[in-house]
């Protein structure tokens, strides 16, 4: 069992800049793949990125390349995910996820319970 706990989320004006982190439990962490997906309300819960267990292969969403950056350490058991340039439609609840095979492009088998980012114009 593995268990994700996000922190780093808050209101920030758009341009600004936050880091999520994601703490996990577990040693097996370090062999899966992990990503972060978020909901904005009213809409469904979309991809952002993938990281792969080694943390040499990452996937991003369209909507955020060029400003997030994703990387882990798998030493600390942790995920980040720093976001920069934000922007309104960023605002949503940020759900880190650990897939235990393959990148976590499409869901994964363990989840978070979300952190709020908030994205002010």
């Amino acid at each position: 069992q593995v268990q994700l706990v996000e922190s780093g989320g808050g209101l920030v004006q758009a341009g600004g800049s936050l880091r999520l982190s994601c703490a996990a439990s577990g040693r097996i962490f370090r062999s899966y793949g992990v990503g972060w997906f978020r909901q904005a309300p009213g809409k469904e819960r979309e991809f952002v990125v993938a990281i792969s267990w080694s943390g040499g292969s990452t996937t991003y969403a369209d909507s955020v390349k060029g400003r997030f950056t994703i990387s882990r350490d798998n030493l600390k058991n942790m995920v980040y995910l720093q976001m920069n340039s934000l922007k309104p439609e960023d605002t949503a609840v940020y759900y880190c996820v650990a897939k235990i095979s393959g990148m976590a492009v499409t869901g994964g088998d363990y989840w978070g319970q979300g952190t709020q980012v908030t994205v002010s114009s």
